[in-house]
């Protein structure tokens, strides 16, 4: 069992520790699921990046936006979002921890 709260909790901290403003970490791998915890300190964006075939975004604390060329979608804590079939990318409008899950083929 995972305690997302710490988790994030500690994604932070190390975020605001790093030059970049992120940490993560993936914390479960069973093929083709992976769950991955990532903290972004505000401002801090991850650049554009193709979707899995399956991924949905939990957001653990703070504000996102997902930025897409279909339109940006702004998540707060609580949000959990379907990532769609297209280039994205991530920004954190707050400091922000999310729960990326994603199957890959």
């Amino acid at each position: 069992m995972y305690d997302l709260n710490a988790i994030a909790e500690e994604h932070l901290i190390a975020a605001h520790a790093d030059e970049h403003g992120r940490s993560a970490n993936l914390i479960v791998r069973d093929q083709p699921l992976r769950q991955t915890v990532i903290a972004l300190t505000a401002g801090t964006s991850l650049d554009e990046h193709n979707t899995p075939p399956a991924a949905s975004l939990q957001v653990l604390r703070g504000v996102v936006r997902v930025t897409m060329p279909s339109g940006d979608v702004e998540l707060t804590m609580g949000s959990l979002y379907l990532l769609p079939h297209e280039r994205h990318g991530l920004k954190a409008v707050t400091d922000a921890a999310v729960l990326l899950t994603a199957v890959n083929d």
